[in-house]
């Protein structure tokens, strides 16, 4: 979370990253509901096996709630993904053109961001960037909330406080 937030001090990039990042986890959702299969009566897609790996990850980062939370957050955001195809279809789109408008937005959202920050995005440097922009944009919110406070401590005290 440290490294990232060195990439994430300015309030504008990281309210950019708010929407943009839950878009982007939303669309590669939406990319991933085919093919789909029957599991115990219920529906199997490898959106949902995406979810299920990107969670074991999130809990195995050491802070139980914010990879609880982040999990939890990114299982709505699957929900979410599998209740598009109706959308896209009424408004004359394939799916696949829905995912893909949904990702380009969420990314156009996050260069606006760091244009503002004037840092390129952190998964430049580091690939596993992009998994933890999930987490930190939870963080953000339960920091916001008044819970983290360690976590958000050791954060300014080694990245800086947000501007």
């Amino acid at each position: 979370m440290v490294q990232y937030a060195h990439y994430h001090r300015d309030r504008r990039n990281i309210a950019t990253h708010l929407v943009g990042i839950p878009l982007i986890f939303l669309s590669i959702g939406v990319l991933l509901l085919s093919p789909a299969w029957s599991v115990a009566g219920q529906t199997l897609t490898l959106a949902w096996a995406m979810w299920a790996l990107t969670s074991l990850w999130y809990l195995s980062r050491g802070d139980v709630l914010l990879g609880a939370a982040t999990s939890l957050v990114n299982g709505v955001l699957i929900a979410a993904a599998h209740e598009v195809p109706p959308l896209a279809q009424a408004l004359g789109l394939a799916v696949w053109q829905a995912g893909l408008g949904l990702f380009f937005i969420g990314w156009v959202l996050q260069f606006i961001g760091h244009y503002f920050e004037g840092r390129k995005p952190a998964f430049v440097d580091d690939v596993v960037g992009l998994l933890v922009g999930p987490m930190f944009v939870v963080g953000e919110v339960l920091m916001s909330a008044g819970l983290l406070q360690r976590m958000r401590m050791d954060i300014e005290r080694q990245a800086g406080a947000i501007h």
